[in-house]
């Protein structure tokens, strides 16, 4: 049986909550951003800044070490793919209360554990089985298919969770790479990407100071809580620390409330803690017994 450290340094608990809290702030704002100004932009902002902010911090010590890859072609499918989670979020965001889009997203272990049987190979056991079921009907809870406020919307919002459930699988085969360099091609990518999109958004992009100063607070905000996850993992596993990130969903129904006025009914905060609850007694489970590894912390901006 696998080692768990039976202590998790608190100085990574802190790390984590810092990190969640960091990506429910910035997906307030991208909300709240989002009426007025084009989706792609509001990208281009967030993975802008991560890539001036990573070659001001990590240039002067890594040099050319920091593109240095074994799996170009992974890093830059990787890139896309988070790009493409990006878009659908914010897209998502636009339209539907921003605790529901953030719990949507947490179908992303789901949706991993049933990728890593197709194409890791990994043994689907029972208690597997039974976490997709259970985010299965958590999901249908809070879509409540038929609610004129989640029509296309909380598509968005699954193919958002569908692209980050690639994406993780993605960074599943570039471990053996530097998770600096990893980090970086993926905001590299989606800087460029979103580049290459301007020209079809029209030349004209009305944006005023204020917005401006928020769109760099997206990227500041973003880069700080991926910043904090590395240093959370240098301190302890993600096993250990993947339940701590579900305090996003909170963050985020507190969030909405307080700044959008939405709290979610009955049967979506039900739908809510069977996605959450289901997850953590997965993590608890495979931690216990050592079967197969834990899903990752699903906690994405």
């Amino acid at each position: 049986m696998a080692h768990v450290p039976a202590h998790i340094p608190s100085s990574a608990v802190l790390m984590i909550v810092g990190a969640v809290a960091c990506f429910s702030v910035s997906d307030s704002v991208i909300k709240a951003l989002a009426p007025r100004h084009p989706v792609p932009l509001l990208v281009w902002a967030r993975w802008s800044f991560q890539v001036f902010a990573m070659l001001i911090w990590l240039a002067p010590s890594m040099g050319v070490q920091m593109v240095r890859t074994r799996q170009l072609r992974m890093q830059l499918v990787r890139g896309v793919l988070q790009i493409g989670s990006s878009l659908c979020f914010m897209s998502a965001l636009r339209y539907m209360p921003l605790a529901e889009a953030t719990a949507l997203i947490y179908m992303t272990p789901t949706l991993v554990i049933v990728l890593a049987v197709v194409f890791l190979r990994e043994r689907m056991t029972v208690p597997r089985i039974s976490f997709v079921v259970a985010g299965v009907a958590g999901m249908l809870m809070i879509v409540q298919p038929g609610a004129a406020i989640f029509e296309g919307a909380s598509l968005l919002a699954l193919a958002s969770a569908a692209f980050y459930s690639v994406y993780q699988i993605a960074t599943r085969m570039l471990a053996g790479d530097d998770p600096r360099v990893t980090l970086f091609y993926s905001a590299l990518v989606g800087a460029g990407l979103m580049t290459l999109v301007w020209p079809w958004l029209g030349s004209q992009v009305d944006v005023s100071w204020s917005d401006a100063a928020l769109m760099a607070t997206i990227g500041v905000l973003g880069t700080a809580g991926q910043f904090l996850f590395i240093l959370a993992f240098q301190r302890a596993p993600a096993s250990a620390l993947t339940p701590f990130t579900y305090i996003h969903l909170v963050f985020a129904t507190l969030i909405g409330w307080l700044a959008f006025g939405h709290l979610p009914g009955s049967l979506t905060f039900a739908g809510m803690a069977l996605i959450a609850g289901s997850g953590l007694l997965l993590i608890w489970h495979e931690r216990r017994r050592a079967l197969i590894p834990a899903p990752k912390p699903t906690a994405v901006d």
